[in-house]
């Protein structure tokens, strides 16, 4: 019989005490545990409750509930009364060692380990066995020596990126940003909030929000919320006496925009005087280093819809799931977009071996099962060299779902915010889930929890949240992204307690009017940037073939970059090139099955959007082995605005389109350009 712990007691016990279903979420309410750990939790309950002939029936909607014979029920009941506990679970272990070598100043005695955690000696080596793998995949080493103890060596860098995935895999964004932390009585819990600088994040949030940074505010929330946790993680290491060497590490390798240093240092001096400390000169580098890597990798990725290789992976997906359900799935541009800005972090931490977690799994499963297994064998056909897990395969089943139920959009009397933990296909999902359900609600959009605390309450009537916030309970209502009926119920009575009676000391006219005048305001000007940035794109476009004959490839995109000399486009041509060839390192850039290639960047060193055509004399290698002879080069500056970037990406998504790869490799410049114009037309007609 399998030990359980005390944690899994108190789940067990409470499922035997109802006679209905529960939820995961009032599960982890009553535990004082996150809605994460609940689940995380339930595949060793499901297992202890095997040895007794029991199982958990999931109902979507409804919750868990558990079901089998009175004989076995009671055989469980007793179980519980004699059987003692397991001070904590084996994960739980493995987080409090980790967290204590990360921040031990010394090797760590066995013995200590095995005392605090009330296990044996041979049981914490057994954990640590396990952990030796994930501590390598940062760079790391865990030493182990007879007499001498236990530590994890490295550099402090690779230290605080094994951090900051620990926080990752096992804290929710509520756990870390909202008003109801878990409580004392779960002390591994505790540790690891300490050791990612939960005291300090929302003192380095509030300075990080208080420099009125734009790059900041364009911020995917997932790449933002990694930022943060690095900026806190940081404040912690300093605390503890674990701040970067001066001399032996390198916190900002790459002094290409100097305005970054300015900037960490505006922020560190804020931020120390925030938390009471001086931070020290290595450590504002490398807080640099940080801002850095965060707008390059942003800038990169977002700029041409991902790389090339997720637009292909998404294409033939989309394709995939249309042929076998006959919905015209291709058509949908938010899907699209969706897919390629969840899919490209979601595979990314895929290929660092990061467990995907899906609260939302059961439900998914029993409301689209249908979707669920079409989904799954589209993804089987791709062939990835990726294993793909169920969790995953329910986050894209929500984008398809989202798609099939999004409808037309109704006049509304409430404006709603949405604020999801999961990103796009939780938000899109509950967004069509509303539309269908409550046609009264007008979703404005989709944000971060930090622009949620700060947004004007003038600007919305609502905040529907799905994870707990760092506001007050009157001014959010948090649901779920499936919105079960129980929910709807909440949030009509919601709406009409609170939502509009706060409203009703504003004429409801004058409310209407105000609110559509400057709602059509904000769609002209969004009309007019796309306008501007299309057709000056347009008219900046040129065509040159290029003699590349005997020089390498550095060399043939120094020379593409030489004909953009006096045009306005690029500041330093020397830095925009290595950006261009670390990208070419990075991921392909060779459009499948053809011989053209898209080389893009983003840079503070790019002045103005372009797109040039370059057909080269002789071919250049990419991508292993395949030959090249057109490059079509897109460039933009940093600093973008929203309506420029939809128009480089559908652009960069066209490349997909045979016809258009056709013109790029054999007909003229005005033939390409027409054509460009032609289809981004269509586009801006469609978002009208």
């Amino acid at each position: 019989m399998r030990k359980v712990t005390a944690r899994q007691r108190q789940i067990i016990w409470l499922l035997l005490g109802v006679s209905e279903e529960i939820t995961a979420a009032e599960i982890a309410e009553s535990t004082g545990v996150s809605v994460r750990t609940v689940h995380r939790e339930m595949e060793d309950i499901e297992l202890t409750l095997a040895d007794f002939g029991l199982d958990l029936i999931r109902k979507s909607g409804k919750g868990i509930q558990l079901s089998g014979p009175a004989a076995g029920l009671a055989e469980l009941r007793l179980f519980l009364r004699e059987e003692k506990p397991a001070e904590h679970s084996s994960e739980d272990r493995k987080v409090y060692e980790l967290c204590s070598l990360l921040e031990a100043e010394e090797p760590v005695k066995l013995f200590t380990l095995a005392h605090w955690l009330k296990v044996t000696v041979a049981t914490v080596s057994y954990d640590l066995d396990e952990l030796e793998p994930w501590v390598r995949k940062f760079g790391l080493q865990l030493v182990r020596r007879r007499g001498y103890g236990v530590e994890i060596t490295g550099s402090e860098i690779d230290k605080r990126r094994a951090i900051g995935r620990l926080a990752a895999e096992h804290l929710d964004l509520s756990d870390l940003v909202g008003h109801n932390p878990q409580p004392a009585s779960s002390p591994v819990f505790r540790i690891l909030l300490d050791t990612v600088g939960k005291t300090n994040l929302m003192d380095v949030e509030n300075t990080l929000w208080d420099m009125e940074w734009k790059w900041t505010a364009e911020l995917p929330e997932i790449v933002y919320m990694e930022m943060l946790l690095g900026l806190a993680v940081t404040t912690r290491r300093i605390e503890i006496g674990r701040s970067i060497d001066n001399g032996g590490e390198a916190g900002y390798p790459r002094m290409s925009d100097h305005r970054l240093i300015t900037a960490a240092e505006q922020f560190g001096q804020r931020l120390g005087q925030a938390l009471g400390a001086e931070i020290p000169r290595a450590e504002i580098l490398y807080i640099a280093g940080l801002f850095d890597r965060v707008q390059e990798s942003f800038s990169s990725a977002g700029f041409a819809s991902g790389d090339i290789e997720l637009m292909e992976i998404v294409y033939k997906l989309t394709e995939s799931v249309v042929k076998r359900t006959g919905v015209p799935f291709q058509s949908d541009r938010s899907l699209r977009e969706g897919l390629l800005e969840h899919m490209d972090p979601a595979f990314k931490r895929l290929r660092e071996g990061t467990r995907i977690r899906n609260p939302l799994l059961g439900p998914i499963r029993k409301d689209y099962e249908y979707l669920f297994q079409i989904v799954r064998a589209a993804v089987e056909e791709l062939e990835l060299e990726l294993d793909i897990p169920d969790e995953e395969i329910g986050f894209l089943v929500m984008h398809f779902g989202a798609s099939v139920e999004r409808l037309n959009q109704l006049r509304r009397g409430v404006r709603a915010i949405l604020v999801c933990a999961s990103g796009l296909s939780s938000s899109r999902l509950l967004a069509t889930r509303l539309a269908k359900e409550m046609p009264q609600i007008e979703i404005l959009g989709n944000i971060s929890w930090y622009e949620a605390a700060r947004l004007p309450a003038v600007d919305y009537d609502l905040i529907i949240s799905t994870i707990d916030l760092p506001l007050d309970k009157d001014r959010y209502i948090k649901i779920s992204p499936l919105l079960t009926g129980e929910e709807i119920e909440k949030l009509l009575s919601y709406i009409q307690n609170t939502t509009l009676r706060e409203r009703e000391s504003v004429p409801q006219g004058e409310y209407d009017r105000t609110a559509s005048e400057e709602h059509s305001l904000e769609r002209l000007k969004s009309y007019q940037g796309m306008l501007d940035e299309t057709v000056n794109l347009l008219e900046r476009f040129r065509f040159y073939p290029l003699d590349n004959s005997g020089i390498t490839l550095p060399a043939t995109i120094s020379a593409m970059l030489d004909f953009l000399d006096g045009s306005g486009v690029v500041g330093d041509a020397d830095i925009l090139l290595e950006r261009l060839l670390e990208r070419e390192r990075m991921a392909s850039q060779v459009i499948p099955d053809t011989g053209l290639a898209l080389f893009h960047a983003r840079s503070s060193h790019i002045l103005m959007s372009s797109l040039t055509l370059y057909r080269l004399r002789q071919p250049v290698v990419l991508d292993g082995d395949t030959e090249v002879r057109v490059i079509l080069l897109m460039l933009a500056p940093r600093k973008l605005s929203k309506e420029s970037l939809e128009v480089l990406s559908e652009i960069s998504a066209m490349l997909l389109n045979s016809e258009l790869v056709k013109l790029l490799e054999e007909r003229t410049e005005s033939e390409i350009r027409r054509y460009l114009s032609s289809e981004l037309l269509r586009f801006f007609e469609n978002k009208m």
